[in-house]
């Protein structure tokens, strides 16, 4: 069997953790040929050991010469790289079959889009990619012939439920609307005015995922689930009408389908990422994952609510920035990352995050998101209004 080689962007995250223990389980099936962290050198120098990449990507360059060190010490020949030149690189080397783009927020933009143009198989895993670029992404996937799968648990059960020949055609194939489910993350039933007082740690204590602080935190403020409506929008070319969010406490449903016959098909599972990191990896078929066996009876009931969005107004942010188009989502994005950001090192409330993102909404003007260099100037310029707005605040 001609082993797959890989590049993991994002290595040293939750999903790439994930991705190489699948990864580890199959050594007659993969090959890493390129890891990437940011600044946590130490587990990217483990996971070195582990799979002897050809290629290491770090952020900073001050951290090549000793990560080098350290490598040819122990034997390895791994060639150390900084900085986005060197992200977009081993994202588009001519051996790498596959990218899995897996680095958090908007750097992972244009790594991505690098392995796109390079025609890759893309696993993705950074919804801002197609938060941030959603009509350019798309395009760019259909020109170079790329092949996209989606990572994200509620994507992932939604291309598991849809047809193989489903290609973006929702009318075609009977598809009423889609239902993502959210698990309601730590704060679901948490009395409104408690939510004044949030902690950090709290917010980052999910109920049901392990995950990093960022994605933690857009899970308590449910602008993960907005986030993943604009994907999904682009994904399977749905109208926001079209896709429907549902609260699933126990996080055993994925995500459904609605068809126009009545039927409802939906993907299940233990909530676990390495399920929809081994579909992709293999997909069409299907490998060991390490994951439990679902033991339905043992859950016993399944739960569902509609999202209150006097609670979670990020999820209701979102919609409106789908509904306006342009670059609103990038602002949205943008203005997230930098309020998220503020609150986890207390400099911000948890509830004034959707205060900074709306005001940041407010105060940029919209227009269309022609092409990348717009793109990445409202990125930019969301920050520093967004900065500046919580300044501020102080």
């Amino acid at each position: 069997m001609t082993r797959q080689k890989l590049t993991i962007l994002g290595a040293t995250g939750s999903i790439g953790v994930s991705t190489l223990d699948v990864v580890a389980r199959h050594p007659d099936r993969y090959e890493v040929i390129a890891l990437t962290g940011n600044s946590r050198i130490e587990v990217l120098f483990t996971q070195c050991l582990q799979h002897r990449p050809r290629f290491a990507v770090v952020g900073d360059g001050k951290d090549v010469a000793g990560l080098t060190e350290r490598l040819r010490a122990n034997g390895l020949a791994t060639e150390v790289l900084a900085g986005p030149a060197a992200l977009e690189r081993v994202a588009s080397l001519p051996e790498v079959d596959a990218v899995m783009a897996a680095i958090v927020g908007a750097a992972g933009l244009q790594p991505t889009l690098a392995a796109v143009r390079a025609g890759k198989r893309i696993l993705l895993a950074n919804k801002e990619a197609l938060v941030m670029g959603g009509a350019l992404f798309m395009d760019e996937v259909r020109r170079h012939r790329a092949v996209l799968l989606p990572i994200d648990s509620e994507h992932n059960a939604v291309f598991q439920s849809l047809p193989a020949d489903y290609a973006g055609d929702p009318a075609r194939v009977g598809v009423r609307h889609i239902l993502l489910t959210a698990s309601g993350g730590p704060f679901r039933t948490t009395p409104l005015e408690r939510l004044r007082q949030v902690t950090p740690a709290e917010a980052c204590a999910h109920p049901n995922w392990s995950m990093g602080r960022k994605i933690s935190v857009d899970s308590a403020t449910m602008m993960n689930k907005g986030l993943e409506v604009i994907e999904a929008r682009w994904l399977f070319n749905l109208t926001p009408e079209q896709i429907q969010v549902v609260i699933h406490p126990q996080s055993v449903i994925h995500s459904l389908v609605q068809y126009v016959d009545g039927s409802v098909l939906a993907e299940l599972g233990n909530p676990d990422m390495r399920t929809p990191i081994a579909h992709a990896l293999a997909w069409p078929v299907r490998i060991d994952a390490g994951v439990a066996p679902l033991d339905l009876p043992a859950i016993a009931q399944l739960n569902f609510e509609r999202p209150d969005f006097e609670r979670f107004p990020c999820l209701a942010l979102a919609y409106r920035v789908l509904r306006a188009g342009g670059i609103a989502p990038t602002v949205l994005n943008a203005a997230n990352e930098v309020a998220v950001a503020a609150f986890l090192e207390e400099r911000l409330p948890f509830l004034a995050i959707a205060d900074i993102i709306a005001a940041t909404l407010d105060v940029i003007e919209p227009s269309a998101a022609i092409d990348l260099p717009t793109i990445l100037a409202a990125d930019a310029q969301a920050r520093s209004v967004a900065h500046e707005l919580i300044e501020r605040r102080a």
